[in-house]
Formats: C-alpha cells, structure tokens, sequence
C-alpha cells in the first residue's frame, strides 16, 4: 500500500497593515474620488463638500458633472434655486457611483451654513435621503452629515427618529459626542488631525503615539460610549499620519485618505489592537449630565473644540459656495 505524499503547506504571505486594520475596526474611504477607492475595498466611504467640490475638478469625473447639468437644466427651476438642485444632485450621483464600489454606506454632507439652522438641516437631509430613494438606494447605506452644533445635534435627533440616520461631523469633544448619542445618532467622526494641528500650533510641539491630544480625544468617547452602552458608533477620522491610525486600532470605524491607506498597504508590521469594549468597560468614567445651557457653556470653554467647530463650518461653508459658483459658470 503506497503512502501519499504530504505537501509542506506554503507560508501564508504576511497580512498588510490595512488588511490587519480590518479585523478589528471598519475601514472606511476617506474621498469622493472613487477611482481611488477601488484599490483597497473599504467597507464604506465618506465625503464633504471640500472632498466633492475637488473631485469635480478633476477631468475623469467631468462626465458626472456634465450628465447631472444636461438632465437637471429640464428641472423648470432659475436661479440659486436651480444652483442648490445641480449641487443636490451631484452630492447624491457621487454618493451613488460610490455606492456601486463599496458594500456598505456613504455619508453625504448637508449644506454647513445650515449649521445653526435645526429646520434648514431636517429639510435638507429630507431632500437628500429623497434623491438617494429616488435612485433605488435604500436609506440605511446613507448616512447624514451635519456639524456637531447644539443645532446640529438636536436636528439629528428627529432625523434619527424617522429612520434618517445621521453622521455627526466636526465633533472635537466629549460633550458634543455625549449629546450625539443620547441624540441616538448612528455614528459620530471626531477629527482627530485637525484637534492634533490645534495642539502642536499652540504648544509649538509635535505630538506622537498615545500623547497625541486626537488621539487620546477619540480614546476618551471610545471609552465612554463602550462604559455607558452607548450603540452610537466611534469613526476616527481626519487623520494626518498612519501613526494616528493605528493608535486607534480597535476604534468601531476609522475614515482614511487614500494616500494613508496605500501607506498602510505596503507595510507588513504587526497591528495590535489598542482599544477594546472589555478595556472601556472596567475604566473609572463619570457620567456627563447636558443640557443646552451646560453644552454651550463646555465647547466654548474648550478653546481648542470651539475655535475648529467654528472654523470647520467656516471651511466646509467656503467649499459649498466654490461648487455653487462653479455650477453656476457651467450654466452659463
């Protein structure tokens, strides 16, 4: 009887850094260039205004644009009101070109100069949620993004309560992020770069691994949703290096560039895990009672969270208002 031989098993090529990442945290597509995004198949992607304002300028998305013109000029509308449809209607054609890469959810921007704005904010999500159902894309693959403003948090609220789930953007502390999920948001984007560049301009001192002021933001509503229960999830976003990144390795989502997800890719070194629910549970946390008089008065005594919320929505505003006035040359 003749005995088979056994084939040494091959070694197993060393997982990359983005594919260890996604073991414990979902990777999601920081860009509204999607071209880019197929290369390393995130689970979801985000944009913003500044995102989708830069990818119309590009030559290979000049298709997009000129599709959403040719149809939306037969909408009967003139003016700023035609303007705000083009610009609706791109958001949402964006949204849905990466819908067919990713599996999972994109987030859509509402306008920023509605962050003060409870009923400007309601109406626009409406009316963006309505062009995505309009494309057959069901509601629960598109999140909502609106500022973290008291404003912003409470129109969140109802939305979230007629199904319309929301992605609370320029969150840059704790109370912002408490309000957002007793406000039962789905997911809130605490911006972890720009708290980062914040620190390293006023103390004149660069910041790396766990002393990082963005990192350690993200670690403390980590930490405090996973002790309270809270099911809103933590997506770290607006990094500046990989070293942030995997810093936060074990975060619910992490929403990076292309540029430091091909940076991941090409590393082979070992991803360890540093935040847990386990580790969040058995931390010493206070509860934070808000209300809106305790809210304002904490952001505004957070310099560092008043002055990015501030200049976030000035900043996204600016890109609104640039994708407005190119619609508007286009129109002629």
């Amino acid at each position: 009887m003749s005995t088979a031989v056994v084939e040494p098993k091959k070694s197993q090529a060393k997982l990359n850094q983005l594919d260890q990442l996604k073991k414990f945290t979902k990777v999601v597509a920081d860009t509204a260039d999607f071209e880019s995004i197929k290369d390393f198949k995130p689970q979801d992607a985000t944009t913003n205004p500044s995102l989708v304002y830069a990818a119309t300028q590009k030559p290979q998305y000049a298709h997009v644009v000129e599709e959403v013109l040719a149809d939306r000029k037969k909408s009967g509308l003139s003016g700023h009101d035609q303007i705000e449809d083009i610009c609706d209607h791109l958001l949402v054609q964006f949204g849905c070109d990466i819908l067919e890469i990713v599996p999972g959810r994109v987030s859509t921007e509402t306008d920023a100069r509605l962050s003060f704005d409870v009923e400007g904010s309601i109406n626009k999500a409406r009316r963006l949620i309505q062009l995505y159902e309009e494309r057959k894309i069901a509601r629960e693959r598109v999140l909502i993004k609106i500022a973290s403003t008291w404003e912003g948090l409470n129109a969140a609220e109802q939305l979230q309560k007629e199904g319309i789930r929301c992605n609370l953007t320029l969150m840059f502390s704790l109370p912002q992020a408490v309000r957002a999920a007793e406000a039962k948001a789905q997911l809130i984007s605490p911006f972890v770069g720009r708290i980062y560049d914040w620190y390293k301009k006023e103390n004149k001192r660069d910041y790396a691994g766990p002393e990082d002021p963005g990192v350690q933001s993200v670690e403390e509503i980590y930490t405090y949703y996973k002790k309270f229960g809270y099911p809103t999830e933590v997506m770290g976003a607006s990094f500046r290096n990989v070293g942030q990144i995997l810093e936060l390795a074990g975060c619910d989502c992490l929403t990076i560039s292309p540029e430091l997800m091909e940076e991941l890719s090409k590393s082979n070194e070992p991803v360890e895990r540093k935040l847990t629910p386990e580790k969040a549970k058995s931390a010493q946390v206070e509860k934070l009672e808000l209300d809106e008089k305790k809210f304002r008065w904490m952001l505004n005594d957070n310099a560092m969270a008043y002055e990015k919320t501030g200049e976030g929505i000035r900043k996204f505003a600016a890109d609104v208002v640039k994708l407005e006035k190119f619609v508007a040359n286009k129109l002629g």
